[in-house]
C-alpha cells in the first residue's frame, strides 16, 4: 500500500497534520493535558485510562532514563515511532507495523439514530465487548477521553466505537467493535460515521489507527473515505530490572 500524498488526503488543511507524526505526545500536551503524568520529555496516561507512553523526541540522550523514571523498572511499555536499537538492559518483547488513516473529502459522516451514548455505567459492558472482539487497548476510564457510542440489541451492547487520542485539531476514532453474530450488517461503518460526524461538528478532523495486517478493516475505512497517511513501527519493550 503506497503512502498517499498530503494533497490527496488534506483537502481542507485547516488542521496541522504534522502533529499526527507524534499523536500521543500532542494529545498529552494539548487537549488531554489534564490526564498527563510526566514532564517535558516523556508523558503517559494514567494506567486505567490508556496504555500510551509519549516521547517528545528520541534525539534527547536523557529520554531512556526519563522513561524508567516515569514507569519504573521491569515495566512493559509500548513505543511508537522508534526504529533504533534499545539501550543495554532493555528488552524488546514484541514488534509490529501499524497504519494511520485520516479523513478525506470523500468521507460523508452522519449521525446514527440507533447509536446511544455510553458512559461510566456502561463500562463493564464496554470492557466485555472489547474482550470479545479485541479492537485494541481499552481501560476502565478510557471512555473519559472522548465520546463513546454503541448499539444495543435485546438490551445487550453488540457494537461500539468512540474517541481516543486527541492531538490539537484531530480526534482518533477507536475501539470499533462488533460482536461476531452481528457483523456484515454495516454496524461498524454506521458508528464510525456517527463518531466522525460529531468530531467534525466540533471543528476537528478524524483519524484512525489499525494494525497493518488488518487489511479488511483498512479496506473498509478506505471505502468510507479515509486514506493512508503513514505507516508506523511500534514495539513493546521492557525497562531494565534495576
Amino acid at each position: 500500500m503506497p503512502d498517499a500524498s498530503p494533497a490527496t488526503i488534506l483537502d481542507a488543511p485547516h488542521a496541522d497534520a504534522a502533529v499526527l507524526d507524534n499523536a500521543p505526545w500532542h494529545a498529552l500536551t494539548g487537549p488531554h493535558a489534564s490526564f498527563a503524568i510526566g514532564n517535558d520529555l516523556v508523558r503517559r496516561y494514567p494506567e486505567d485510562v490508556a496504555p500510551f507512553v509519549a516521547v517528545r523526541t528520541w534525539d534527547d540522550p536523557g529520554v531512556w532514563q526519563a522513561l524508567v523514571d516515569l514507569v519504573g523498572h521491569d515495566a512493559e511499555i509500548g513505543l511508537s515511532g522508534y526504529d533504533g536499537e534499545v539501550p543495554a538492559g532493555w528488552e524488546v518483547v514484541g514488534q509490529g507495523e501499524g497504519v494511520q488513516l485520516v479523513e478525506t473529502g470523500a468521507l460523508q459522516p452522519r449521525p446514527d439514530a440507533e447509536a446511544i451514548l455510553l458512559g461510566a455505567d456502561d463500562v463493564p459492558e464496554m470492557l466485555a465487548i472489547v474482550e470479545r472482539n479485541q479492537p485494541g487497548p481499552f481501560r476502565p476510564r478510557t471512555y473519559e477521553l472522548g465520546r463513546y457510542v454503541g448499539i444495543r440489541r435485546d438490551g445487550r451492547l453488540i457494537a461500539m466505537a468512540g474517541e481516543r487520542l486527541h492531538p490539537e485539531g484531530w480526534t482518533e476514532i477507536s475501539a470499533v467493535a462488533v460482536d461476531a453474530d452481528h457483523r456484515r450488517q454495516g454496524l461498524a461503518s454506521r458508528l464510525v460515521l456517527d463518531v466522525a460526524f460529531h468530531i467534525q461538528q466540533r471543528g476537528d478532523r478524524a483519524l484512525l489507527h489499525a494494525a497493518a495486517s488488518n487489511v479488511g478493516a483498512i479496506a473498509a475505512y478506505e471505502r468510507l473515505g479515509f486514506a493512508l497517511r503513514r505507516r508506523n513501527r511500534f514495539s513493546a519493550v521492557r525497562t531494565p530490572t534495576q
